[in-house]
């Protein structure tokens, strides 16, 4: 995945969803964010200006996803859970979020980059152009400081983040998990019809 201060090819903005779960899509210089098939914004989250969402991606409830100055692309299938923030920078860079990413209760990502497959713990921030490779676990409550580079399949905790140990199989093995079940959770809320009746 390129880094923040990459050219990404130009792609072309999807139809705006008309199902995605009623959350606050608002536009920002006239540019309004658009949503992949089956995304999911829960009633209260607000999402503002150039950001594209991926296909069965889901964004939950609180969280606010500000692309205001510059552009916020978050991957297919990725969760966004509760309370979550997700902005720019105007100078240092945009925010990239690949797929199948797990994104903490309350976590904050800002103007960085985050690759495919990997996990931001629970209230964890992520700091300007640093940058979370493919299978990496940023563990909940670290502070990954500005331009560190969280290497692939590494474990990194604390404030400042530090590394800790090499991820596990059955860690890569739970974010597969979590990304689908995320997914199937996002439908029922999309289609209530779904929901198991007690």
């Amino acid at each position: 995945m390129a880094g923040p201060d990459a050219s990404p090819a130009p792609k072309p903005h999807p139809a705006p969803a008309t199902n995605h779960g009623g959350g606050l899509l608002m536009p920002y210089n006239g540019v309004l964010p658009t949503l992949g098939a089956d995304a999911y914004v829960a009633p209260n989250a607000v999402v503002i200006g150039d950001v594209v969402v991926g296909d069965r991606a889901s964004i939950w409830f609180n969280c606010l996803i500000r692309g205001d100055g510059n552009y916020i692309r978050i991957g297919a299938e990725t969760n966004l859970q509760d309370g979550t923030i997700i902005h720019i920078s105007t100078r240092n860079g945009p925010t990239i979020i690949g797929e199948r990413v797990t994104v903490g209760h309350g976590a904050i990502i800002h103007a960085c980059t985050i690759e495919d497959d990997s996990m931001i713990g629970i209230g964890a921030i992520v700091l300007d152009k640093a940058v979370v490779e493919r299978g990496a676990v940023v563990a909940a409550g670290a502070v990954v400081p500005p331009g560190k580079v969280v290497k692939a399949r590494e474990m990194w905790s604390g404030v400042p983040a530090q590394f800790t140990r090499p991820t596990k199989d059955s860690e890569i093995k739970f974010i597969a998990r979590n990304a689908a079940h995320y997914i199937e959770l996002a439908g029922t809320y999309l289609h209530p019809e779904r929901q198991k009746r007690r």
